[in-house]
């Protein structure tokens, strides 16, 4: 018996995207293969996939030599289809019908493990900073996002799109956005243009206390970006704690390094340990 193609079996099964669940479905084969592909060689790797859907990267990760894929969907109109196309597939997809905001996604499968995905857009952020509180645990994660967010994840210092997300990011992972993906290419078309981040995490990982202090710094700091650090920072320690990190306490958020953020989280969590 020969697998359905991805048109007939979205036909069979009736699935159509869901606004309320941020889904856009990937239906073209090129597109999706070239996605696959940013994980570098698979052979071996476990790979965990967020919302799947109709399975159109589902099937191009199952082209690679990934030895594992852990497809990850809450949504149940999806899980016959997926069941499906497991039917092909029996000793490597794997299909885990929960909400990925309550998964532990890096206890699915073996090291090394990756994260490719289509994320549904209303979550992706959240999942995201999730992913890089265990960045440890992940080899690379090739992620699609619309394109101001994968803009915002890789930002520079002084860039009305450097934040919070581009700080806790770029201290975790080397990031880059390396495919535009045109509204067209996806169903139903969204109004924006989509992108794929590659994040490849660092060797050496915070400590999950300080990650929770970066926190902490970025959510004070760019929660009032317009204001000085003296005066979004005094929370939590203002003044002083930019005096021993030797950071005036005239600049704002947006002008800071990352290595600078990581000196007043590392001061923070001292602070806090003294308390």
């Amino acid at each position: 018996m020969n697998l359905p193609s991805l048109r007939d079996t979205i036909h069979a099964h009736g699935l159509d995207a869901k606004k309320s669940l941020g889904q856009h479905f990937l239906l073209d084969p090129g597109i999706c293969a070239r996605i696959a592909s940013l994980g570098g060689d698979l052979t071996g790797r476990s790979v965990v996939e967020i919302g799947p859907g109709p399975g159109g990267l589902t099937r191009a990760l199952l082209d690679s030599p990934a030895s594992r894929v852990d497809v990850v969907e809450i949504d149940s109109r999806a899980w016959p289809l997926l069941e499906e196309l497991a039917s092909f597939y029996p000793e490597r997809l794997h299909i885990v019908q929960q909400d990925a905001l309550k998964l532990d996604a890096a206890s699915l499968g073996p090291a090394p493990r990756q994260i490719i995905a289509n994320l549904p857009y209303n979550v992706a952020t959240p999942l995201l900073v999730g992913w890089l509180r265990q960045a440890d645990q992940w080899e690379r994660m090739a992620l699609m996002f619309q394109l101001e967010v994968a803009e915002r994840i890789c930002a520079e210092p002084d860039s009305s799109a450097y934040g919070r997300l581009a700080v806790l990011a770029q201290w975790c992972a080397s990031c880059s956005v390396v495919l535009r993906i045109p509204p067209g290419a996806v169903s139903p078309p969204p109004k924006v243009n989509s992108a794929i981040a590659l994040l490849i995490p660092h060797k050496q990982q915070p400590s999950s206390d300080l990650f929770r202090a970066m926190e902490q710094v970025t959510a004070a700091a760019f929660g009032q970006r317009r204001k000085m650090l003296r005066s979004s920072l005094k929370p939590i320690g203002g003044e002083a704690l930019l005096e021993k990190a030797g950071i005036l306490a005239t600049r704002r958020a947006e002008t800071l390094t990352v290595e600078e953020f990581n000196r007043l989280a590392e001061l923070h969590l001292a602070n806090k340990k003294k308390a």
